[in-house]
């Protein structure tokens, strides 16, 4: 069950680039922000197009989620790569594949990449190509 709070104060969704709902986790923060100024022109356009919004995984047992997802864009469509704050406690590299990993679904549309067809291998597959290399859990 979701729950879809229609909150005025919200943050406009033209910016995928806006990082409020992180401010307490700092280190999710920090590397979201780093595998944001590594990207590559095509990937910001595309997320400029898609109207990508980066959220906080705010999710309670028996409350749902209050995520909000934008309204589609120019393209007619919408994204949300959803993290989840247990993240910042995770290792700088971990942390950073995994936020490159989530773009990189957003990117492919969680399709394939090239000849690659499974998903979960073309996002990693992308995400190296950005300088985000796969990781194990730490």
């Amino acid at each position: 069950m979701s729950n879809n709070k229609d909150n005025a104060d919200a943050p406009d969704f033209a910016s995928w680039r806006d990082l409020r709902c992180f401010l307490p986790y700092p280190q999710l923060r920090l590397c979201i922000e780093r595998v944001i100024s590594s990207l590559p022109r095509d990937a910001e356009e595309c997320f400029d197009k898609t109207r990508l919004r980066i959220s906080l995984d705010d999710c309670e047992p028996g409350n749902g989620r209050t995520v909000r997802v934008a309204e589609p864009g120019p393209s007619g469509i919408s994204q949300c790569v959803i993290l989840k704050p247990r993240l910042n406690e995770c290792s700088h590299g971990f942390i950073c594949y995994i936020v490159a990993h989530e773009l990189a679904h957003a990117m492919l549309n969680n399709g394939g990449w090239g000849a690659i067809q499974d998903r979960e291998d073309a996002a990693d597959a992308l995400a190296a190509s950005w300088g985000f290399a796969k990781l194990p859990y730490e």
